[in-house]
């Protein structure tokens, strides 16, 4: 098995990835054998974006992602464009109190990828992260993502406080994700620009970026639950997000 991350497999995410004109994909290889019609939609993408497919017997798939379910059809990614902070803050309509997630280390694709699914489900305007020891958008992120890698801005900085206080001069808000704090992710209104700030898995948010921030946010639990998986955490906070907006 390769442990080549820039391959995605399977009918669907093959389709998505052809249908986001921020997602490049360099070649789609197809099993000997594979009826025509099983990946007809596939095709036609390919062609209108030039994308060239290539037939190969079953075991060089498997060489490329492994024994699993890939339904004959593989597809190399080149990458998910990452978005430039200064040009989203020119084309944001601040007026409409956009919040964000801005991602401090968060090293697992996995986690990466769910965060990026909810982002894009909760109706984040952005996701924010470090060029610098964070997951990258690879197809282990895109696949998580159930394709919607890209369906949002991802906005890659070198210095996530500076970008934070760059933020903050355009009227946004910063809430640290904090299992210890007395104010909870339901006791906030959330009525202007926020950023919400996720740790990563091990370390939690960086001191310095945590100071930056001008309030913290806990999640209610139960159970004596100490914790809750970085993807799980910031689901929750952006759904509570939404509903507070949609005057829920």
């Amino acid at each position: 098995m390769s442990e080549n991350n820039d391959y995605i497999y399977g009918i669907h995410p093959v389709e998505e990835a052809l249908n986001n004109p921020d997602v490049g994909v360099e070649k789609i290889y197809v099993r000997q054998g594979l009826r025509s019609g099983a990946y007809g939609k596939i095709s036609e993408l390919a062609s209108v974006n030039r994308v060239p497919i290539v037939t190969i017997p079953g075991n060089k798939l498997y060489e490329l992602v492994g024994k699993v379910n890939d339904q004959g059809i593989v597809a190399q990614l080149s990458g998910v464009a990452y978005a430039e902070l200064e040009e989203w803050i020119e084309t944001t309509d601040f007026s409409d109190n956009p919040f964000i997630v801005v991602l401090s280390e968060i090293e697992d694709t996995h986690n990466f990828g769910a965060i990026l699914r909810s982002a894009a489900a909760a109706g984040a305007a952005a996701v924010l992260v470090p060029k610098h020891r964070q997951a990258p958008v690879n197809a282990t992120v895109y696949k998580t993502s159930a394709g919607t890698a890209g369906k949002i801005p991802i906005i890659r900085v070198t210095n996530i406080n500076q970008s934070i206080d760059l933020l903050k001069e355009h009227g946004f808000w910063f809430a640290a994700l904090d299992g210890n704090s007395d104010k909870t992710i339901w006791d906030e209104k959330y009525d202007a620009p926020m950023g919400i700030v996720v740790g990563s898995e091990g370390s939690g948010i960086r001191l310095k970026t945590a100071e930056l921030c001008d309030f913290k946010l806990s999640i209610p639990m139960q159970n004596d639950v100490e914790s809750l998986n970085a993807s799980v955490s910031a689901a929750l906070v952006m759904f509570e997000i939404r509903r507070k907006r949609l005057g829920l």
